[in-house]
């Protein structure tokens, strides 16, 4: 049956729906900054310094021993690499992320999910079919701009998108690649920040192997990864002072090099210094890209994390504390190293002056330690969203903040990345190493978001076409220098990431290959309305008391598991809902506007579809309150239901209007009465196969990948909630 078969199946929605009516409307967007006064977003900018920045602030921990593994072998090399630093700062962090790609959020949102549902608001692109009208009067879910000149090249690019499916598929697929680096730079975030504070140690106990310092590092990987489960809000922001005391120790130490050992390093300035380098090294200045390009590790949490602060606050705190104390750490070592350059190998230990050691020592370990929590919580919440968009198994998300609704925790990814980020510190040693393959994690997503910010400009700012090249010629150019140094040491580490993220990659392609051919075979196997009425006419089924939710993924239709349950069970429950849970392309759906109710066949079947809409960073309810604001979202839709009919005032029409209201109340009052008499929530147990003559790719995908993930992952029924006392499975095949 054809989508549009399906969806006829149920009873028109016209205006009569729980969202016509007095919902709750969000306020302007205080994430831009613009309603907030300076005094809230100087203090905000003081906070983000905290929760934003550990990870590029603890980046002079290991960048220059990476830049110079060999050794120095000229002095001005320092000034060529000091330049080539301070400018992909600027360049990188700064113009492009600072001062363009946060105004691309999604309503307050960052990072490779955000750009991608904001794109899919605006063009088709995604391969579920389960798009509604209704959708679009979401407060959230704004698509409206002023016309412009560029309205129709926007068009024709919104129409190129959708259709071609290799479109679709290719901003999908570097999609889940971004979010696998992400999850990549998790792993080895925690890995290469806590080493390299820990190696530190070393400067006051020589007599400390390597090895030892790499089980200390251990030791306090495995404590990191124990205390995730208690959140950012309990975790970071409890230590957040110790980044900004960190901020003015590196920015201290820097100022005092500078005065105390060669102050002409400033002349690294001067871009000719970066040109002189390439000339004098060739090849070696290209392959020490990949340790440069290090200093600007964590530039994609201040998009990600965005939501917590507004765009004024990031720009401030990044323009005016985080670019010049870094910078200042980053002079002082060349300073130091000017005079010391046998001491490359552990520049910013060596640099320290004798009385500031054990206290920058102890702030260096918890300022790697914070870094590191918070590039977790960021990749936990990319993930999240991930899932929510149908992209990853169903895997049991905390929630870990009443305040903020993206901090969450994700117990069986927290101890997989806990793992790996162990292991690759006992494999690797050193930080050089580890560095070979953090560097590839940091150069893909920002090539990605350049990508996906190029559609964003192109469909929904609808920018001059001349900022958009610039914007894509010179950022895609400059990351693609970078990424090329880091591939060459694909051997030396980097082929870690790129299996990670593959790996990754297929799980999260299989996931969603299945979780797309299962809705279309659903939406093809609908049950027509005639069928409907047979299935309710036959006489062993019976109206048993009570509520009973059957649960889909359709939005469209009857499911085929509902004939499956009636011949199973031959009885409906009195009131029956056919409920969907339905992911926007947005952050949030504000709770008013969250059901959207239809009705099934006759009126004195009280059989309705409901189709209960999330944003991605919105946590579904206990069952107990979800229940409860469903019913109440129900009666509001059969008030509304017999409130809209024409105005005429004839007697005849005030009669029929008093008889439907009439049958209103009655309708709510029966359904107060069955909701008393208990909910029973029913889930469809679909074994997915592959069709009969399908290729041996696809069974060894269908039949065997998928099928693990589905059994060794979290149940459906717990990720939403559904308490199994109050629980009916029904077991059926599809075969796709």
């Amino acid at each position: 049956m054809s989508a549009e078969a399906a969806d006829g199946a149920d009873t028109q929605l016209a205006r009569h729906d729980s969202l016509y009516g007095d919902a709750e409307k969000v306020a302007g967007d205080r994430r831009h900054g613009s309603g907030a006064s300076w005094r809230h977003t100087v203090l905000l900018a003081f906070q983000s310094v905290g929760v934003v920045y550990g990870d590029i602030g603890t980046s002079p921990l290991y960048t220059i021993s990476s830049t110079f593994p060999d050794g120095i072998r000229h002095p001005d090399d320092l000034l060529g690499v000091l330049s080539l630093v301070l400018y992909t700062l600027l360049l990188l962090p700064m113009v492009k992320y600072v001062f363009i790609v946060l105004y691309a959020n999604d309503n307050g949102d960052g990072g490779t999910f955000a750009l991608y549902s904001l794109i899919s608001r605006y063009a088709k692109i995604r391969m579920i079919p389960n798009h509604q009208a209704e959708d679009a009067a979401v407060s959230n879910y704004t698509t409206a701009h002023e016309p412009s000149s560029q309205a129709r090249r926007a068009q024709w690019v919104k129409k190129m998108l959708e259709s071609s499916n290799a479109a679709k598929i290719a901003l999908f697929t570097i999609t889940i690649l971004g979010t696998s680096m992400v999850m990549g730079d998790g792993t080895l975030t925690p890995a290469i920040s806590v080493l390299s504070a820990v190696s530190g140690i070393r400067e006051k106990a020589p007599h400390l192997t390597q090895s030892q310092v790499v089980w200390i590092s251990v030791a306090i990987l495995f404590l990191l990864f124990s205390v995730q489960r208690f959140g950012t809000d309990k975790v970071g922001y409890s230590f957040a002072p110790i980044i900004s005391v960190w901020f003015v120790l590196i920015a201290g130490i820097g100022a005092y090099n500078l005065a105390a050992h060669d102050a002409t390093v400033l002349r690294a300035l001067n871009p000719r210094y970066m040109v002189d380098y390439f000339r004098r090294n060739g090849k070696q200045a290209w392959l020490s890209l990949g340790g440069v390009v290090l200093c600007t590790t964590g530039t994609e949490a201040m998009f990600a994390d965005l939501g917590h602060f507004n765009i004024r606050a990031i720009q401030l705190s990044f323009s005016c504390i985080i670019f010049p104390s870094v910078a200042l750490c980053y002079m002082g070592q060349a300073s130091y190293l000017h005079k010391f350059p046998q001491d490359v190998g552990d520049t910013f230990y060596k640099s320290i002056p004798a009385a500031m050691f054990w206290p920058t020592f102890i702030v260096a370990i918890m300022a790697a330690i914070i870094a590191s929590q918070a590039m977790l919580s960021g990749a936990f919440a990319i993930l999240s969203k991930a899932l929510s968009l149908g992209c990853f198994p169903r895997v049991e998300v905390v929630h870990t903040s009443n305040k903020y609704a993206g901090q969450v925790y994700i117990p069986e990814i927290n101890f997989l990345i806990g793992v790996a980020s162990i292991v690759v510190t006992l494999a690797f040693q050193t930080t050089a190493n580890i560095g070979n393959a953090y560097g590839i994690c940091v150069v893909m997503v920002f090539s990605i978001t350049t990508h996906l910010m190029t559609v964003v400009m192109l469909l929904v700012w609808k920018t001059n076409v001349a900022f958009i090249a610039a914007f894509y010629v010179v950022f895609s150019l400059t990351e693609l220098l970078y990424l090329s140094s880091i591939l060459s040491k694909f051997a030396e580490g980097g082929y870690l990431p790129f299996c990670f993220s593959l790996v990754l990659m297929a799980l999260m392609a299989t996931w969603h290959y299945v979780h797309v051919r299962r809705y279309w075979y659903e939406l093809d196997h609908v049950v027509p309305a005639a069928e409907l009425a047979a299935l309710l006419g036959r006489r062993d089924v019976r109206r048993v008391p009570g509520v009973g939710l059957l649960y889909s993924e359709i939005v469209q239709g009857i499911p085929p598991v509902f004939p499956r349950l009636v011949d199973k069970m031959p009885s409906v429950h009195a009131v029956f809902v056919f409920m969907s849970i339905k992911n926007l392309p947005i952050p949030r759906v504000p709770a008013p506007e969250r059901f959207i109710f239809r009705r099934v066949g006759p009126a004195d079947h009280r059989m309705f579809r409901c189709v209960a809409r999330y944003g991605y960073t919105d946590q579904i309810e206990a069952a107990k309150e979800f229940s409860a604001a469903l019913l109440d979202g129900l009666k509001l839709f059969v008030h509304e239901e017999a409130a809209f009919f024409d105005d005429d005032n004839d007697d005849g029409a005030l009669q029929l209007r008093g008889a439907r209201a009439a049958a209103a109340e009655e309708e709510k009052r029966f359904v107060d009465a069955e909701l008393e008499r208990g909910v029973v929530y029913l889930t469809g147990e679909a074994d997915v196969v592959a069709a009969p003559g399908s290729s041996v790719l696809k069974r060894i995908v269908v039949n065997y990948v998928y099928t693990f993930l589905r059994k060794n992952l979290r149940e459906s029924h717990k990720a939403l909630a559904i308490p199994k006392d109050q629980l009916l499975k029904v077991g059926i095949t599809y075969e796709i």
